[in-house]
């Protein structure tokens, strides 16, 4: 780990003071800097970050928001991304470059069913860029008239734009921002410790999916032109669907001239053990949504990756005055930096040369095992996930299920921070349901890590309850 760009006590009280003084924190009250020192990250390499004070931690959040797969302190990446801009930082998406054109070349080479990438800057706009194909193939497409509608599912979440937020089932994500976009349809989630019929699989038939195509008859098959879906449930709770979900959502896909769109945004490049979220399952999307894992963080990037057919749909001819508009109008200022494309491409030579995707299947498969033994606590109700992507769901009843407050949340994650792991929890995302705790570290990761992970869980859990 490179040493902290901190001087003494008096740079440190700057920072700190800055900190309070000049920055909105992402998703915390701000009642909080009035009573606490926010953590200020300094330095990291592997899985370990350093504060400014010193203090080093093992982060089981990849970053915090589950992205930096390849683990921190990459040189390999950064001296990629300072050669590249060196050489030519930037040109707009509506001419070609090299590290665009590559990379695009190796996406395709890992999702060989689909035909062309769309490169923008983040996974909302990933998912944006998705719903305004739908929304122009409405108007341009004869067959496709008036299916302008996007079906999206309860408790996923696709992102904080406006469009991305109108498509995320997370109410208190969505609280006071409204009103959202019209024409965006909610479904059952496919939770199945707390299923949304109070039945228990395989009894219960896969209602949740079989939901899906009343909802699309009640609302008109002819104005339903897409499904959005993560496949796996993130920030909503870990929550993997069983097997024969998702080939009853794609049949009724199919059935009714509905596209598909996956967002693999948490799930691509290995979190879940294998390389796309998607693979677990017996699906074939028709568009795929990334970021994240794209460049493990180490730039802004994301892509928009569609069947060929989709992409046929908007080939137009500029010289007839009916229809030259018909390409997709659309450009994304920070999908053009070459040195986000350059880390992206770096990154996946790590994740393919280290055999990072098997060690996610490894070490979550291990994972998994400890973190279920934490099933003898009365205060823990289920243990989910696939791969390096787990989720602990903590009640304070067993048999009834009732959830754990938030504050007993925080001081369960606060227990854990102090005996030196960063873990994540469900943050304002579902009323009354934030209690799922997050587990999802670098691919990187090893045995012993992942031993101080659980050791300081187990130690937080007794202390808080």
């Amino acid at each position: 780990m490179q040493q902290p760009e901190t001087g003494g006590t008096d740079e440190i009280q700057t920072m700190v003071d800055g900190d309070k003084n000049n920055l909105w924190h992402h998703l915390k009250p701000h009642a909080c800097f009035d009573t606490r020192e926010q953590m200020i990250i300094v330095a990291a390499d592997g899985l370990l970050v350093e504060d400014i004070r010193g203090r080093k931690y093992l982060d089981a959040t990849a970053g915090g928001v589950w992205s930096v797969l390849a683990g921190y302190g990459r040189d390999a990446i950064a001296d990629a991304v300072c050669a590249q801009m060196k050489k030519m930082p930037y040109f707009a998406g509506v001419y070609g470059t090299v590290p665009a054109i590559r990379f695009a070349g190796k996406l395709l080479e890992k999702m060989p069913k689909m035909g062309k990438v769309f490169f923008s800057n983040s996974g909302s706009e990933a998912n944006e860029k998705a719903f305004k194909m739908v929304r122009q193939a409405a108007h341009i497409i004869p067959e496709r008239k008036g299916k302008y509608k996007i079906l999206y599912r309860n408790r996923d979440y696709h992102g904080t734009t406006m469009g991305a937020m109108s498509a995320s089932g997370q109410d208190l994500r969505k609280k006071d921002f409204g009103p959202f976009m019209e024409g965006f349809v909610e479904f059952p989630h496919c939770a199945c410790y707390r299923c949304p019929y109070d039945a228990r699989y395989p009894a219960c038939g896969i209602a949740c999916a079989k939901k899906v195509e009343d909802i699309i008859l009640d609302q008109g098959p002819d104005t339903v032109g897409a499904m959005i879906v993560e496949p796996i449930t993130a920030g909503g709770g870990i929550l993997v669907p069983v097997p024969e979900y998702f080939p009853i959502l794609q049949q009724i896909c199919r059935k009714y001239d509905i596209w598909l769109i996956m967002d693999e945004v948490v799930c691509g490049f290995g979190r879940t053990g294998k390389f796309w979220g998607h693979d677990h399952f017996d699906v074939d999307p028709d568009i795929v949504t990334l970021a994240k894992g794209l460049t493990s963080s180490y730039g802004a990037l994301s892509a928009t990756v569609v069947k060929q057919h989709i992409y046929d749909l908007f080939l137009n001819d500029p010289s007839d005055p009916d229809t030259r508009f018909n390409y997709f109008r659309d450009i994304s200022t920070y999908g053009g930096c070459t040195g986000a494309l350059t880390a992206a491409m770096e990154n996946l030579r790590i994740i393919e040369t280290e055999g990072l995707v098997e060690n996610s299947r490894v070490m979550g498969a291990y994972l998994r095992e400890q973190l279920s033994a934490l099933e003898r606590y009365d205060c823990v109700g289920d243990v989910r996930g696939k791969g390096l992507f787990c989720g602990v769901e903590l009640v304070q009843d067993k048999a009834a299920r009732t959830p754990v407050t938030e504050e007993q949340m925080a001081d369960l994650l606060g227990n854990i921070l102090g005996r030196g792991v960063i873990a994540g929890r469900t943050n304002a995302s579902l009323e009354g349901l934030n209690n799922t705790m997050y587990f999802a570290p670098a691919l990187v990761i090893t045995k012993a890590q992942i031993d101080t992970i659980v050791q300081a869980v187990v130690q937080a859990i007794e202390a808080t309850f």
